[in-house]
């Protein structure tokens, strides 16, 4: 895990100190999130799709989850999650997605919505 955090940090490159605080601020502010979301490996049942090992992993992809025809649609056509598009679906689901089930209000902060991306890549505060 820490090896992919670096290598991860050294591709974007961001500085290790400012990964590790957008990871912890991440953190924070995924715990909104944690009402419908986990991000435990194999815990299942929840409102909303498991985002464990979220990098790199094809849209709509959680073999234990039901989702709406706009995320198998994604999937379908080989979407694949990374930090950008994590922003960009924060920013506005429904934009990213018509017809989305979710519908969250979207984060408004360029720098929350980075922060949380970073904690969903896998940086660990």
């Amino acid at each position: 895990m820490i090896r992919l955090g670096l290598g991860l940090m050294l591709a974007l490159g961001a500085p290790a100190a400012a990964w590790s605080d957008d990871g912890a601020r991440g953190r924070a502010l995924f715990e909104t999130c944690t009402a419908c979301h986990s991000r435990t490996p194999g815990q299942a049942g929840m409102a909303g799709p498991n985002l464990a090992d979220l990098a790199g992993r094809l849209v709509g992809s959680d073999p234990d989850f039901d989702y709406s025809p706009a995320l198998k649609a994604a999937r379908a056509r080989g979407l694949a999650w990374d930090a950008a598009r994590i922003e960009a679906f924060l920013a506005d689901p429904d934009e990213m997605f018509p017809g989305l089930w979710m519908s969250p209000p979207g984060v408004r902060r360029a720098e929350d919505r980075a922060a949380i991306a970073a904690y969903l890549m896998g940086a660990e505060p």
